[in-house]
């Protein structure tokens, strides 16, 4: 993965900023979409991993997210040149467009639209889930993706715990299972060549 021109940096957080509807959440599908896709710059391992870690942070997701990215590419300058092409043309829009919005708040067309982008913003959302939700599955297993996952959902929605509590918590339960994985492996590993050894031994000539 090369490093990327600022023009590819302002184009793709211009696109998410301008498209993106609902708040930090409903952008995260179409930043994933320039950065894993169509633009390559992190793996989907890498962007769940970042998408983690801005949860737990405090300001906006989106705005964290895009100035990782431009970080990222192009270190400090591109943080910025990143975080300014995600947020100027929204606020320089809704200033211009201010007084026509307020005049046509309560018009059934303007409604009409808002209801009708609701669904895609929810399928797009839903469809990052499932994704996560199958790495999710593929690394941790069956049995510990599930009850990991009906775990957040108490813990998010019944409990109504903050959301950068739990992400810390899963995050360090990870860290603590990576290395119980690795520990294992490597034990498996040096196991491994003492009984081919031994059976080795045990073959007659």
């Amino acid at each position: 993965m090369g490093v990327a021109p600022y023009r590819e940096i302002v184009i793709a957080m211009v696109r998410t900023g301008i498209i993106g509807y609902g708040g930090g959440p409903s952008v995260m599908p179409l930043i994933r979409h320039e950065a894993v896709n169509k633009y390559k710059w992190v793996s989907e391992e890498e962007f769940g991993e970042i998408l983690a870690l801005a949860n737990a942070l405090p300001g906006p997701i989106a705005t964290k997210m895009a100035a990782y990215l431009g970080y990222q590419q192009k270190k400090g300058l591109g943080a910025i040149v990143a975080v300014l092409a995600h947020i100027l043309p929204t606020n320089l829009a809704m200033v211009a467009l201010l007084g026509i919005l307020y005049a046509l708040k309560d018009s059934a067309v303007i409604a009409g639209m808002i209801e009708g982008v609701r669904p895609v913003i929810a399928v797009m959302l839903a469809q990052m889930a499932y994704e996560f939700f199958m790495k999710a599955w593929k690394g941790l297993g069956k049995a510990a993706s599930v009850c990991f996952a009906a775990l957040a959902f108490l813990l998010l929605s019944i409990i109504d715990l903050h959301p950068a509590i739990v992400v810390a918590a899963f995050l360090l339960y990870g860290a603590f299972h990576l290395r119980v994985m690795n520990r294992i492996k490597r034990r498996r590993e040096e196991e491994q060549p003492e009984q081919t050894t031994k059976s080795n031994e045990g073959v007659p000539l």
